[in-house]
């Protein structure tokens, strides 16, 4: 990675996307730190630390400390992560948009149009929700329809900004602009936490505890790092042989190649659409201050990932098994909407490939299924194990972090899909210095 860097910056286009790249996240953490004009901030960090769950930790660490300063950018990139989900949803269930899709660029460009349309349409709805229901009990100074149109415009424009500076570093810049945001905002809040674990566990202690303390941690912390390295590397290749034809006197085709199924096929995807659905209750509850009691109030508590692993309330630990279900249902929903072997086999048929000792059609794209099958749950597996991993120790150890399992897949998925993208630039400038010599 180090070597790959170091041979960018000697190539003056690369040098300058980099830089570019840099002075974008240099303004985006410039503009978490300036507050929505007329809220009381210390009324909002006194709230947020009233909190039991770690529902809003984890919206504070996506948006790297800008929802609990409560900053113009507090609500980050978050609505355009969840509009590009909706339509991708979208795009299954409504044939026009499928459509689209099909059209090639410029069908992505309109779908990224309505994208943008979506995003602005979620960013006021949140602040919305946010101005109104906050401000009724503190957050604004001076709780009147000038003051809440004032924050909604904010927070509105801080997110909006925040996509057009995403898309800017996806066209100027290096990698995918609006992960980028995403990486920058998580990795701003790690050193905070890793001081926080240090401080519980290290500090204060003899130094053969403190060493030992400190070698287990960073031991957990790159074993998980490794793993999801080996997650997303992980790939099955289905070997595909092309028939040999005659085009006018020559013969052509009979060439081998390969389909690529990447063990993590869905990414963080399902990870995310679980988290979500297990945090919405906890999180609306706490919006209309509803503690719930007796049954309820168990059910909120196991729906919660701080009561999770917990030695002494072990009955809690059952929203971790809906969670772990989750995650596999939503890696398998996620795929079969993102990769659709009957597709795959009437191309490979039309064109004449076929996969070595199955039959073209039906039964390849069973055999795909098949495989695709197996391939999703190994990689739903080793989600799960990422994810849980960090809710161990908070439960068991009260370790507890902002960051987690989801944090660092993201973080090290972008960051290696980012040094492919400079290495590929480098052979592609590589080639043409070989054309024009």
């Amino acid at each position: 990675m180090f070597t790959t860097l170091k041979n960018a910056f000697k190539i003056k286009e690369l040098r300058k996307k980099i830089f570019f790249t840099f002075a974008m996240l240099v303004v985006i953490r410039f503009g978490s730190q300036l507050p929505v004009p007329g809220v009381d901030r210390t009324y909002f960090a006194s709230w947020f630390a009233q909190q039991t769950g770690d529902a809003f930790n984890f919206l504070d660490a996506f948006t790297g400390g800008s929802f609990l300063r409560m900053s113009v950018l507090a609500l980050s990139i978050t609505p355009y992560i969840t509009s590009s989900i909706i339509m991708q949803l979208l795009t299954i269930a409504i044939p026009k948009l499928e459509e689209m899709q099909r059209d090639g660029e410029d069908g992505r460009k309109k779908i990224a149009s309505i994208t943008r349309y979506v995003t602005v349409g979620l960013s006021l709805i949140e602040s919305s929700a946010m101005a109104i229901g906050f401000g009724r009990q503190g957050l604004l100074e001076t709780y009147n329809v000038f003051s809440i149109i004032t924050v909604v415009a904010a927070l509105t424009a801080g997110s909006a900004f925040l996509m057009w500076i995403g898309e800017r570093i996806t066209e100027n810049g290096v990698g995918n602009g609006i992960s980028i945001v995403l990486t920058i905002n998580i990795i701003s809040r790690m050193p905070a936490d890793i001081t926080t674990l240090f401080e519980q566990f290290v500090f204060g202690r003899s130094i053969a505890k403190a060493v030992v303390a400190a070698l287990i941690i960073f031991a957990i912390i790159i074993g998980m790092v490794v793993l999801v390295i080996i997650l997303n590397n992980g790939v099955r290749k289905i070997p595909v042989q092309y028939a040999k034809k005659v085009q006018g006197r020559k013969m052509v085709g009979g060439q081998t190649t390969n389909i690529p199924l990447k063990v993590n096929t869905s990414g963080v995807i399902p990870v995310i659409f679980a988290s979500s659905l297990m945090q919405l209750p906890v999180i609306v509850c706490s919006f209309f201050n509803i503690n719930g009691t007796g049954f309820w109030g168990d059910v909120l508590r196991g729906l919660n990932s701080s009561y999770w692993c917990n030695p002494e309330q072990p009955v809690y630990s059952i929203g971790l098994v809906v969670y772990v279900a989750l995650v596999i249902a939503f890696a398998y929903f996620y795929t079969s909407i993102t990769f659709n072997p009957l597709e795959i086999a009437d191309n490979m048929k039309r064109q004449g490939g076929f996969i070595p000792g199955i039959r073209p059609g039906k039964p390849t794209s069973d055999y795909l299924t098949k495989i695709l099958n197996y391939i999703v749950f190994i990689g739903a597996v080793g989600l799960t194990i990422v994810c849980v991993i960090p809710y161990f120790f908070n439960g068991v150890f009260n370790a507890s972090v902002s960051f987690g399992g989801t944090s660092l897949i993201i973080i090290v998925s972008v960051v290696l899909e980012t040094i492919k993208q400079i290495e590929s630039q480098m052979m592609v400038r590589n080639y043409k210095g070989f054309l024009n010599d």
